[in-house]
């Protein structure tokens, strides 16, 4: 379980049913006891609404349990792609 002094972490957000935690610009998906996906957004662009940005190129890693280099890497153009990438890899790697 992840611990953050003054927030309670029991619940997590969920896409496709694998947790999904955000740190800055950072993003870590799946359970880290498997393998996981972690998205570092490199470079954001204005959003129509003034004053916020959207994630426009993000490197995916995928990582396996207890290694500290990635096992694949891509850049993804914008978030939709980086998640489908994700989830694509953690699907074929967590069976």
């Amino acid at each position: 379980m992840l611990e953050v002094k003054g927030i309670d972490c029991t619940e997590f957000l969920e896409y496709k049913g694998r947790p999904l935690v955000r740190k800055d610009d950072d993003l870590y998906y799946g359970d880290l006891s498997q393998y996981y996906v972690k998205m570092m957004i490199m470079t954001e662009k204005p959003s129509k609404k003034e004053g916020e940005n959207i994630p426009d190129n993000i490197a995916v890693q995928l990582f396996a349990p207890g290694k500290p280099f990635p096992e694949k890497q891509i850049s993804a153009k914008g978030l939709l792609d980086a998640f489908e990438t994700a989830a694509a890899w953690l699907d074929r790697y967590n069976k």
